[in-house]
This record gives structure tokens, sequence and C-alpha cells, in this order.
């Protein structure tokens, strides 16, 4: 069964760093852009920061020049380097990727299970 395991979450000071980490496991064929989305209560589902297989990357204008994405295609794992944080960052933080589990299946989008980060001030 695929999964997407996140890690490294936490509550943090405003201005400290976390670093955050997801892991995809089960039949995989080929994964293609892994991503970081946040979701803050009562508010959507926002796209942080993507990086396809290729490492172009694209971050959200409130994150740019803090946030850092990353990948390891060997080891099939993400991770988000997060400085200078701001309260306004606290949300719990899921991965994403598009995922080809054999050569002749399309791809599919799938989810972790979310990671809480608060920053307090």
């Amino acid at each position: 069964q695929l999964q997407l395991v996140e890690s490294g979450g936490g509550l943090v000071q405003a201005g400290g760093s976390l670093t955050l980490f997801c892991a995809a496991s089960g039949t995989i064929f080929r994964i293609n852009t892994m991503a970081w989305y946040r979701q803050a209560p009562g508010k959507q589902r926002e796209l942080v920061a993507a990086i396809t297989n290729g490492g172009s990357t694209k971050y959200a204008d409130s994150v740019k020049g803090r946030f850092t994405v990353s990948r390891d295609n060997a080891k099939k794992t993400t991770s988000m380097q997060m400085n200078s944080l701001k309260p306004e960052d606290t949300a719990v933080y899921y991965c994403n990727a598009d995922i080809k589990t054999r050569s002749y299946r399309s791809s599919s989008a799938y989810w972790g299970q979310g990671t809480q980060v608060t920053v307090s001030s």
C-alpha cells in the first residue's frame, strides 16, 4: 500500500526554524512532482512549495526566501527547511506527491496524514 509519511513538525518560537520530512513507500514506478501544502484553521489548503523530479521548484510568495524544498529521488523523500518562521506559518502541513505506481498506469495524487507546525509569537 502506497503511503506518504511526514515528520518534523512541532512548536517553535517566531524567528526559529523547522525541517519537515516526507517519505514515500510502497509500489512506486515514478514520483513526479512532490509538494507541501498547508491548512490553517478556518482557511483553505494552500500550496507552499513544490519540486519536480528534475529539481525545478516553486514557492508561495509568502514563503519565498524563507523556505527551501528539496528531494532525494533515490530515497523517495522530500524535505522542506523552514527558516524565519512567523506565527502566520502556523498550520497543518501536508506532503503531496504525483505518483505512477506502474509504467502503464496514469499518475495519481497521494497525500500524507499531515504534521502540525505551531509558531508562537
